[in-house]
């Protein structure tokens, strides 16, 4: 394809698309790639999950997302939602389609693909934009037998753990969701975790709640300041967290009663385990960034840019959505909070009077405006 575009989008996730819904009512052409279908990492997710943020926060594209009963929406209904934009503004994505090279310089890149055939193609812009996602790969921890068969970090149905031992590592929201969830379709559950306690002010409240009742009520075994040692199967020894927050902190080594009243073992510890869900986080793929001399910074390695237009430091390279926020440890950037990254990208392109507000997330009667502090 010789056709010069004005950029390529890279990524058809929510934000990616959101972009691509704003460059086709500017009237700015583009040409939009995604390596699996669109939305791939919420097809990853368990079935029946349903976001933490309300449906207000994730709509795209000035587009509203009903639901029977007003509820927080599911996985499977969102990825209905994705295909309803992308057929509203008939949006030409080429899904399945993997960027294998970014070569050239602002007014002139040139993006090779190989599509599912094997077939290559070529096509050439005057900008990328990256809008990869940040969850392209697990975060491994890098302890014996993690790589077992038996072993997840991307649990896909609570109904595979029934009547089993599972143990959960981790802490956060999506550790707990599973250990709950799990455990109300019959499975054993245990969690470890490197942390004193479970935060509620981290935690969604309704999580927290329930959580702690089962804790408390020994119906789900919690090891507090635990990290897994070794993964064998059927068994995980779990020890002292090399680790521990600074405040409050106890001694690692001291006897907990894992919220059982029944003291554990200080040091290391065998524990029952015919499944392991290791909800550890997951990291970015950062190889077309490398590629393209995308500076990062810090332990997040975080795309540098400019925050006024979301443009890297290669210029006419611009990221956008959950990439910006590099490999989280703590979320803070979300499809809640990258709308205005697409009003920034398409504003770097046409004049700012030709793009409203309101063709970025939810209908205009019920948005609203959202700091980072909101989504904490």
């Amino acid at each position: 394809m010789s056709t010069t575009n004005d950029a390529v989008i890279v990524g058809a996730g929510p934000i990616g698309i959101e972009l691509a819904a704003l460059f086709t009512r500017a009237g700015i052409s583009f040409v939009h790639l995604e390596a699996g279908p669109i939305g791939a990492t919420i097809t990853r997710w368990p079935r029946n999950t349903r976001f933490f943020s309300s449906p207000e926060w994730i709509a795209i594209a000035g587009i509203p997302i009903q639901t029977d009963g007003q509820e927080m929406v599911t996985g499977e209904r969102y990825l209905a939602y994705l295909r309803q934009v992308v057929e509203i503004f008939d949006l030409p994505v080429r899904t399945y389609e993997e960027v294998t090279d970014i070569r050239g310089a602002r007014g002139d890149f040139t993006v090779q693909t190989c599509d599912l055939a094997g077939r290559d193609h070529r096509y050439h812009a005057a900008a990328v934009v990256l809008a990869t996602g940040d969850m392209n790969r697990p975060r491994f921890i890098g302890v014996p037998g993690e790589d077992l068969p038996h072993v997840t970090h991307l649990w896909q149905d609570p109904h595979l753990y029934f009547q089993r031992e599972l143990l959960i590592v981790g802490g956060h929201n999506s550790a707990v969701e599973a250990a709950i969830r799990c455990w109300r379709a019959g499975a054993k559950v245990s969690m470890s975790y490197r942390g004193e306690a479970l935060s509620e002010k981290k935690l969604i409240s309704r999580l927290f709640l329930e959580i702690d009742l089962l804790i408390r009520n020994g119906q789900v075994r919690f090891y507090p300041g635990s990290v897994p040692m070794e993964i064998r199967p059927g068994v995980t020894v779990l020890g002292p967290a090399r680790e521990l927050p600074a405040a409050g902190v106890t001694d690692p080594g001291a006897p907990d009663t894992g919220g059982s009243g029944l003291p554990q073992p200080a040091g290391r510890f065998p524990v029952a385990a015919d499944f392991v869900y290791l909800a550890t986080g997951f990291e970015m793929d950062q190889r077309l960034y490398s590629a393209l001399g995308v500076r990062v910074e810090g332990e997040e390695r975080k795309p540098v840019h400019d925050p006024a237009t979301m443009e890297t430091n290669v210029p006419g390279v611009y990221v956008a959505g959950t990439a910006v926020g590099g490999n989280q440890r703590g979320y803070k950037v979300f499809i809640t909070t990258s709308h205005d990254h697409c009003l920034r990208i398409a504003r770097a392109f046409a004049p700012v009077a030709a793009i409203p507000d309101s063709w970025v997330g939810n209908h205009p009667s019920r948005d609203y405006p959202l700091s980072s502090r909101d989504v904490e």
